[in-house]
């Protein structure tokens, strides 16, 4: 049976904080998969929940990374909607390469000029025009 959507963002929400986590401690995939005795592309397939995590491998990843288990899930979606937090965030690629070219500026008032920019084009980009009748008369409307 084919993984639901809403399955699919929750796995790859508890692989996003799999992977903070692992990257908090400074471990490599490889170190990662070493303490796990399994593979490092398992470890991949993990992160990016291309497989499910088993309660007992999840116990096992919380020990080694000395964390709770439940700091897996904090932020997990809970719909096909709620997609939208810090585990979905690093669990994509756009988000860790957004991430680290943002730490790495060094000026605080920089990177307030990006999370401003950032938030200008969100709003820019969710803004629709709808013209009714086919007239040129057009109004702008929130998403």
């Amino acid at each position: 049976m084919p993984k639901r959507r809403s399955d699919t963002a929750f796995d790859a929400a508890v692989g996003g904080r799999i992977r903070m986590h692992r990257i908090t401690r400074g471990m490599s995939q490889r170190d990662f998969a070493h303490a796990l005795q399994i593979t490092f592309q398992q470890v991949q397939k993990y992160e990016t929940g291309r497989n499910e995590v088993s309660a007992s491998r999840l116990h096992q990843m919380a020990n080694v990374l000395g964390v709770s288990v439940e700091a897996f899930f904090e932020d997990a979606p809970t719909s096909d909607y709620d997609s939208g937090g810090l585990a979905y965030f690093v669990s994509t690629k756009e988000g860790r390469e957004l991430n680290s070219a943002f730490v790495a500026i060094p000026d605080q008032s920089v990177r307030r000029g990006v999370v401003r920019l950032v938030r200008a084009i969100f709003i820019e980009a969710t803004t629709l025009q709808v013209c009714e009748g086919g007239t040129d008369t057009c109004e702008s409307k929130q998403a």
